[in-house]
């Protein structure tokens, strides 16, 4: 089977990219045209170099295949409206249309964030309305999803939806980008940290991703996809911050880091042209400081997929990349700046 995969650079597609080449598949993967391949190329995946955001460059990039993983987003926690429509919405709509009448099935990746933020996702189900609530990594999700349904229903393509909870992992955002917030100052907990992280390990999502995409029962369906690590909110950044000699500051009540995260985003926004960050963000606090906990039967019922991968496995691999790769580009970083601050007479 001929696979294309957008964002094959990132951290869920290159995970899934390395897998399909494994089992065999022939794997297209669309890259930035000065991306890291991230060795994929070396492994047989053959290299589409384009941007979403410009439909020219990315013609003929469905041709030849059976099954296109759309992966590709902006997956920050901050952003204009625009970065993330740009990308997500009409990105996958210039996606779509170079699809149609090429590909068979059309997997999109979405996010249990769609559900809204803000409130329990405990048990949830896929049938569950979706609600915008101004945050726009969830908002733009919900009219993608909007969108692949009007090319299903026109017959044009199968769709399947994935709706991943927190993807955990070596490198990923809910590592990287928590343990950089650990760098630039104090990280506090959310209601003390009393949640369930409501996440699942990229592998254990691929085997899923793979199990959808495969499944004739998948055709139209949404699925969630979160472990059952029993694992809070407070023992994942107490051990995390643990590796490299943090820990967390003081707890937050929800209702307070909300409207803290709501007035940061509106007063960072000028410094958002410069590629800085905000110190807080609603959906940060909506994913730390509610129980996400989504319900999960319908894929582990039609699909079989389980949590194949256990906690400590899991936790052990993420640990080894703080150690092998974190830490030393941590050093490395600080060394240059002082190099950089210090200056040789």
């Amino acid at each position: 089977m001929r696979v294309l995969v957008t964002g094959a650079g990132g951290f869920i597609g290159s995970h899934l990219a390395r897998r399909l080449l494994k089992r065999g598949d022939q794997v297209r993967g669309l890259l930035l045209p000065q991306e890291d391949a991230r060795g994929l190329d070396r492994m047989g995946m053959e290299i589409f170099r384009g941007d979403l955001t410009k439909p020219e460059s990315i013609r003929g990039i469905a041709n030849d295949c059976q099954v296109v993983v759309h992966a590709a987003a902006r997956v920050l926690d901050w952003g204009f409206k625009r970065q993330f429509y740009q990308v997500g919405l009409e990105g996958t709509r210039s996606l779509l249309k170079e699809c149609a009448g090429q590909v068979e099935r059309f997997v999109y990746m979405s996010s249990i964030a769609a559900y809204g933020l803000g409130y329990s996702m405990k048990d949830f189900t896929e049938d569950v309305p979706l609600v915008k609530t101004g945050v726009h990594y969830g908002d733009v999700k919900i009219e993608c999803e909007q969108l692949v349904r009007i090319y299903e229903g026109r017959g044009i393509m199968d769709v399947t939806i994935i709706r991943p909870a927190n993807v955990l992992g070596p490198g990923s955002v809910w590592v990287k980008d928590l343990l950089d917030a650990y760098q630039r100052g104090p990280l506090p907990l959310i209601d003390h940290g009393a949640h369930n992280i409501s996440g699942v390990f990229v592998e254990n999502l691929v085997d899923g991703i793979i199990l959808a995409m495969d499944s004739e029962i998948a055709k139209g369906r949404a699925y969630h996809f979160r472990d059952d690590y029993e694992v809070t909110w407070r023992e994942y950044l107490e051990s995390l911050g643990a590796l490299i000699g943090k820990k967390p500051s003081v707890s937050l009540p929800f209702s307070l880091a909300w409207r803290l995260g709501r007035l940061t985003e509106f007063l960072w926004s000028p410094l958002g042209l410069l590629g800085i960050r905000p110190p807080a963000s609603r959906l940060a606090v909506g994913v730390m400081g509610r129980d996400n906990r989504v319900d999960t039967r319908r894929a582990r019922e039609e699909l079989g997929w389980e949590t194949r991968i256990p906690w400590d496995q899991a936790w052990a691999s993420i640990e080894k990349w703080v150690k092998e790769e974190y830490i030393p580009a941590m050093k490395a970083s600080a060394l240059k700046s002082q190099s950089i601050a210090s200056p040789s007479r």
